[in-house]
């Protein structure tokens, strides 16, 4: 077994290619021609589903850039390209965006993602240790991509692992080899240990199942937004968070107003308005 250290690029940065100087001799790039630029219909769906939740569209190029990715495997120029054209956007425009975002790749990678996280938390119970361990039990596949990451957000689970978006923790040295088994396999990485069948505080959590992140985003959302079986609906929208500002929350409870909503107290001596100097 073996540590890893985690590699950094020019500037400090783990990735590669992010100061890559620009091409001034190439002429400035246009929106691609739709009468040129075939995009896949699934893909186009999905962009368009990202951009109707944005008053400026320019707001869906993350999710859009990362639905082409998991098409193409990375942010290819056929992939940004594709992206642009849907969205009618430029390609740098689209590159400066992936070339900043971490789960962006702008080189060739594996499909498969598997991010060992590296932050505070995870490193001191190990984390850089486990990256190191799962690089070699994972050996060599050219589908696999094994690096460490800043921060995943899940401390409480440390050290932990993010395979394709699935959160694995804590990941015991002995639980290893069987998670690099299972990640090569394809198989559900470590099921008992991922995030998502965790306890929770709310008596309604984890009562049915949910669906992995797919394409069906119309179901999905519909998902979201049904009640539990056998809770009750959601209360009214305006009931949501308490009565409006102003009214009691029970009779004769009014009290004064807060201090933003009271008349702002005239200054003493003689005002500027009425003439008098």
């Amino acid at each position: 077994m073996s540590s890893m250290e985690v590699r950094r690029f020019a500037q400090g940065s783990r990735i590669p290619g992010w100061d890559d100087s620009v091409d001034l001799a190439k002429d400035p790039q246009e929106i691609p021609d739709p009468a040129t630029t075939p995009v896949p219909a699934s893909l186009r769906e999905e962009i368009e589903h990202h951009m109707a939740k944005y008053p400026d569209r320019r707001s869906a190029a993350i999710p859009a850039l990362a639905a082409a990715q998991r098409l193409h495997g990375w942010c290819s120029p056929e992939a940004v390209g594709q992206v642009a054209c849907v969205m009618r956007l430029t390609p740098a425009y689209l590159v400066a965006v992936a070339s900043f975002y971490d789960m962006l790749d702008t080189r060739p990678v594996g499909h498969r993602r598997v991010y060992v996280c590296t932050n505070i938390s995870c490193s001191l119970r190990g984390g850089r240790e486990l990256l190191g361990r799962l690089k070699d039990a994972v050996g060599e596949d050219p589908d696999v991509q094994v690096r460490g990451f800043e921060c995943l957000g899940a401390c409480d689970i440390a050290p932990m692992v993010s395979v394709d978006g699935i959160y694995v923790g804590p990941v015991a040295d002995d639980e290893v080899d069987l998670l690099a088994a299972q990640i090569r396999d394809g198989e559900d990485p470590l099921p008992a240990k991922q995030l998502l069948s965790r306890p929770s505080a709310d008596p309604q959590a984890n009562t049915r199942e949910w669906d992995r992140p797919g394409t069906d985003f119309a179901q999905v959302e519909s998902e979201l937004q049904r009640p539990a079986p056998g809770s009750d609906p959601l209360p009214p929208e305006p009931s949501s968070f308490g009565p409006p500002m102003g009214e009691p929350v029970h009779p004769g409870d009014a009290g004064p107003p807060a201090p933003l909503e009271q008349a702002p107290t005239p200054p003493d001596g003689p005002s500027q308005e009425d003439g008098t100097p």
